[in-house]
């Protein structure tokens, strides 16, 4: 498959508490599950959509939230690290906004995050 250019990509470093801020921005009957740490960033997986918390300015005072509904995924991918010299696993999601790319260090585990995403698109 042909490589498209990703608009947005992030690299999740490890499994982490769910931030109690995250619960103002979610609607009625919705739950979060898990959540992922950047290196400034948290990354919320709730039953509805990704939420991103995207820290910026050297006082990490501003926020910017990203928030993709699973409803806009039409395709994913996910891909195991390879071993000694390459130790990230990728998972690429394709939605109707773009490609996004998130890169998952060691010790995060793919599967179950592939069940994380799977679990949120084809459960009825």
């Amino acid at each position: 498959m042909a490589a498209t250019p990703s608009i947005l990509e992030w690299t999740l470093v490890s499994e982490c508490p769910i931030p109690q801020d995250v619960h103002a921005l979610l609607v009625t009957g919705e739950i979060a599950v898990t959540a992922y740490k950047t290196f400034r960033d948290t990354a919320i997986f709730t039953n509805k959509r990704l939420i991103v918390r995207d820290v910026q300015g050297l006082t990490g005072k501003k926020i910017e939230i990203y928030s993709l509904p699973y409803s806009s995924i039409n395709m994913w991918s996910t891909e195991n690290a390879g071993g000694f010299l390459d130790i990230n696993a990728e998972v690429e999601l394709w939605t109707r906004a773009g490609h996004i790319k998130v890169k998952l260090q060691k010790g995060v585990d793919i599967r179950k995050f592939d069940m994380l995403i799977a679990n949120a698109l084809l459960k009825d």
